[in-house]
């Protein structure tokens, strides 16, 4: 546990916070894009939105989160694993979304954004934990 506390592991975490962020806001605005302005079903803009932001988010935390952590295989095993994790997150995301949106009720297009915000919240804990102890560990 004190080595997981270490200062280069929270530095790791905080840089992970902040890429985990930017990714974030592209998840939310895509989402809210689809499902707002297009009317896309609430479930299909979920996982279109976590397309896009599973992509930014390999890649920012590529360069900026885990860019010392080493690697074994190829870039594309690479964007394998993380795309395996993210998808039993949007799993996991998919079913808070439904929680929120059929049985809480939160069923306005405001209410959706608030619901997908509180689900990415949530899974962004699974994210990390998986992308640091399997995907980079050291």
């Amino acid at each position: 546990m004190k080595q997981f506390l270490s200062s280069i592991n929270i530095r790791q975490f905080l840089s992970y916070f902040g890429v985990g962020g930017v990714s974030a806001l592209v998840e939310w605005v895509v989402f809210t894009l689809l499902e707002s302005l297009l009317n896309l079903p609430y479930l299909l803009a979920t996982v279109i939105a976590f397309v896009f932001s599973t992509t930014v988010n390999w890649l920012l935390g590529r360069r900026f989160t885990f860019r010392h952590a080493e690697y074994r295989g190829s870039r594309l095993q690479e964007a394998a694993q993380v795309f395996l994790v993210s998808a039993i997150g949007l799993v996991f995301n998919m079913l808070l979304m439904l929680l929120f949106v059929d049985v809480c009720r939160m069923d306005t297009h405001l209410l959706k954004t608030a619901a997908k915000i509180l689900s990415t919240g949530i899974v962004f804990v699974w994210n990390y934990l998986s992308r640091k102890l399997w995907i980079y560990r050291t």
